[in-house]
């Protein structure tokens, strides 16, 4: 019985549960491997390859076989001959070129500048982050349409070929770290169920649920906010 399918949906919701009004506690993106546990009717409970993450998906027709080649390096790429778009780092295989545009399925197309190798890393999260600048919050969330902290933090890594976990309860025990009153470019800052990167010693990004979207916002001030307004403080600073 083949088991291990991969992502055919620009992105797809992982939910808490087998049923329609569940939570999304993640989701996955075009070219993502996963292996499937178990079907229902209406659901298929998956895990994950990239970061070992158990969720249900909708039942739906998937691509049994891929080899991707290439992966998309920004916010999002129009698909043409269709309204979607792949957002950042979904893995493609390209099936055929013309002029400036690669088809990665019969009659799906990129534009060839939107992508780049499968193994090409991109050392300047900064720039990562900030193309996510005024996305929406969204709980689960991993893409253009939407994306929560965690995501945002974990889609740098996977861009880069690495494993790092989904959230932040697994992030914080991943990383070592330490804490500390000066900062700097790229350091990591975890609070409970929330994280943060600084850009540079004085301001940080986030996907910010109080502001719903992804902003810059001052080191210092944030925290204070945080603690003000959530009763968090600081648990860990890591480097990226």
């Amino acid at each position: 019985m083949q088991n291990n399918f991969f992502c055919n949906n620009p992105y797809i919701n992982l939910y808490e549960k087998p049923l329609i009004n569940s939570k999304i506690s993640s989701q996955i993106i075009y070219g993502e491997k996963f292996k499937i546990l178990k079907k229902t009717k209406k659901f298929i409970k998956i895990r994950t390859f990239y970061d070992r993450y158990y969720g249900y998906i909708k039942n739906k027709k998937f691509i049994k076989k891929i080899k991707p080649t290439h992966k998309v390096k920004v916010l999002k790429t129009r698909i043409y001959k269709s309204n979607n778009f792949l957002p950042f780092s979904s893995e493609i295989e390209i099936l055929k070129k013309k002029k400036n545009y690669v088809m990665f399925e019969k009659n799906k197309w990129i534009k060839q500048k939107d992508i780049t190798l499968i193994n090409k890393k991109e050392k300047n999260f900064v720039k990562i982050f900030k193309s996510y600048l005024n996305c929406k919050y969204k709980w689960g969330g991993k893409t253009y349409h939407g994306i929560d902290c965690s995501a945002l933090v974990q889609l740098f890594y996977k861009f880069n070929n690495k494993f790092f976990p989904r959230d932040t309860v697994d992030q914080i025990k991943y990383k070592k770290g330490k804490i500390k009153k000066k900062f700097k470019l790229g350091d990591i800052i975890y609070w409970k169920g929330h994280v943060a990167v600084c850009i540079n010693s004085k301001k940080l990004i986030h996907a910010y649920g109080p502001r719903k979207k992804v902003v810059i916002m001052p080191i210092n001030k944030t925290i204070k906010k945080i603690e003000r307004t959530a009763s968090l403080k600081v648990k860990k600073i890591c480097r990226i």
